[in-house]
């Protein structure tokens, strides 16, 4: 999701690469709660960092503790920065609307986050 927003948001000031410690699949409520704010990501895949080794970045954004944890090291410029985000429940967890509740939330959480990196990134802590 922090993808699709920060591409949808600030596209033009930033080139945006995600991936994940383990990749996986792009979750179906994941595509539905960005569907709801206009950001079509059906056509995003899940990515591990090791696509990205030795790539350059000004900045490496975490969004959840495991992920801080286990990043690897991205040597160069990259700021890194990390905000930790609820991971949504897992699939058959819960009902229906209780996991898209988690979606939205944390969709819209993100986007505040996103929105306030990319206005003043040196600022973003």
């Amino acid at each position: 999701m922090a993808e699709g927003l920060l591409r949808h948001d600030a596209g033009d000031r930033f080139e945006v690469e995600s991936a994940g410690t383990k990749a996986s699949h792009v979750r179906p409520e994941a595509i539905a709660v960005m569907g709801e704010v206009g950001i079509d990501i059906s056509g995003h895949r899940s990515k591990n960092v090791s696509e990205f080794q030795g790539q350059p970045f000004d900045y490496l954004i975490t969004v959840c503790d495991n992920a801080r944890e286990t990043c690897p090291v991205f040597f160069g410029a990259a700021k890194q920065l990390h905000h930790s985000f609820e991971d949504p429940p897992p699939p058959n967890t819960g009902s229906d609307e209780e996991r898209m509740t988690v979606f939205r939330r944390v969709r819209d959480e993100l986007r505040n986050w996103l929105h306030n990196f990319a206005e003043r990134p040196e600022e973003t802590r």
